[in-house]
């Protein structure tokens, strides 16, 4: 098997085109931007049903898999507060885990590992009405999820591999006040689009405590602008342009005489 032009495989003279084809997500109509302060009202409503009083908040959503770097965030977490005490008591994390392949002994025991994980980090800092970390393990309707994803500070994602992941889109596109930053793994398809995230390896505990305290840090101003580069990203290559590329790449390909017709192998992620 050889390959021509990085996208082109041949084998016993058949032509096989890889080419990607980034799926998206629904993109929400704009209406009334809600205020600042009944975006923190609304949080600390959320962070009060979950028996935590907060300033701040993050938010992860994922399945709990082992691709997703879901360990890896949590000690990220636990070093910013190392590095930034002063936002002990005022930061709380809340990770919504959906359960996944819980029959399999290997995601039984990961799931178990991303408990103990977040159970060590808030025996080490906790108080009486306060911890870092909320872990979430049940699944959440997408429409549970959208008040987090409307009032957070940042969202996380961490993906130790990811062929694109549909939460980071999900996040942008909820964020009709264009605010909200997107902490993006570089392992995930998604980061070649959302180029105004702040893209970190997730191996990388020091980048990724230095990528939390900059989300929290960074001007409302910056937050705007990179919010809505991204939402305008993510709001043009929509369903349509996904379905019209790809039939548009099929009717391309042409026939000769001497060579058969090429398959095409469509590369894309499902919802994470």
């Amino acid at each position: 098997m050889t390959a021509e032009s990085g996208s082109k495989l041949t084998r016993d003279g058949r032509h096989t085109l890889v080419q990607a084809f980034p799926i998206s997500v629904s993109f929400e109509p704009d209406s009334a931007v809600t205020s600042p302060s009944l975006t923190h009202l609304e949080r600390a409503e959320l962070l009060q049903k979950l028996g935590v009083r907060a300033t701040f908040m993050g938010i992860g959503v994922d399945r709990i898999d082992y691709t997703k770097g879901i360990p890896e965030r949590f000690r990220g977490i636990e070093r910013f507060l190392e590095k930034c005490p002063a936002y002990k008591n005022e930061f709380t994390f809340v990770q919504i885990g959906s359960p996944s392949r819980t029959h399999i002994p290997r995601y039984h025991d990961f799931m178990q590992e991303v408990i103990d994980e977040a159970e060590r980090i808030n025996r080490r800092f906790q108080t009486s009405n306060w911890r870092p970390i909320v872990l979430l393990t049940r699944q959440h309707s997408h429409e549970e999820i959208l008040p987090y994803y409307r009032t957070a500070d940042f969202c996380l994602v961490t993906s130790l591999h990811d062929g694109m992941n549909l939460v980071a889109k999900e996040f942008v596109a909820s964020r009709r006040d264009d605010q909200g930053v997107l902490i993006l793994s570089r392992f995930a398809g998604a980061s070649h689009e959302l180029a105004d995230a702040l893209v970190i390896n997730p191996y990388d505990t020091e980048e990724l405590s230095h990528s939390i305290h900059r989300a929290l840090e960074m001007s409302p101003e910056e937050r705007r602008i990179r919010m809505q580069r991204m939402r305008a990203i993510v709001k043009e290559r929509n369903i349509y342009r996904w379905a019209g590329s790809l039939i548009g790449e099929l009717c391309a390909i042409r026939t000769t005489n001497t060579v058969r017709k090429p398959s095409l192998v469509r590369a894309f992620a499902g919802r994470p």
